[in-house]
């Protein structure tokens, strides 16, 4: 099982470096987003991570294919119930942004059990490259927009609970 860091790990205060588009199908980086991919399916209450959470100082997150299960109907479009896909962002850029902002609630998974309200875009576009290094944008919003930049934040060094009010900690419940 792949280690996720917690909020302690200097890793997760460094900005994370930009990936070389020429090494995104080299073994390195590949291992790199099989090991996030296997970290984050490990997490039941996961729904994305960035390779600093890994240790990682490299500018790449994955979107677990549960975001889309979660999200609202109005927000998604589709009609049928395949299961989507991981989606992975190398390099990722804000290209555009919504002027109009919402306090969502947060967690993270190296910040075990704390959860707060974070200001956030109300939807976002992305400019990244995929895992076979091509490039695409996806506009997202609501809970899609809030994971764009919850993991950004990440890339840059920064936690939600820099950003966050009202943070509490809520402990699972215990199952007999």
């Amino acid at each position: 099982m792949i280690h996720i860091v917690q909020k302690d790990h200097p890793v997760l205060r460094k900005m994370a470096e930009s990936v070389v588009i020429s090494d995104i199908p080299k073994s390195q980086i590949q291992k790199v987003v099989s090991d996030m991919k296997e970290a984050l399916q490990g997490q039941d209450d996961g729904v994305a991570i960035a390779a600093p959470q890994i240790g990682e100082t490299l500018r790449i997150f994955v979107v677990s294919g549960k975001v889309w299960n979660l999200m609202k109907p109005k927000e998604l479009n589709k009609k049928d119930h395949t299961p989507y896909p991981d989606e992975v962002y190398i390099n990722p850029e804000i290209i555009k942004t919504s002027k109009r902002k919402k306090k969502v609630e947060e967690g993270c998974l190296s910040v075990r059990w704390l959860y707060g309200k974070v200001s956030r875009a109300e939807k976002i576009t992305v400019r990244a490259y995929n895992e076979k290094g091509e490039i695409f944008t996806r506009g997202g919003s609501g809970l899609l927009a809030q994971v764009f930049q919850h993991e950004i934040d990440h890339l840059d060094g920064v936690l939600f609970t820099d950003k966050a009010e009202d943070v509490e900690e809520i402990l699972p419940k215990k199952t007999p």
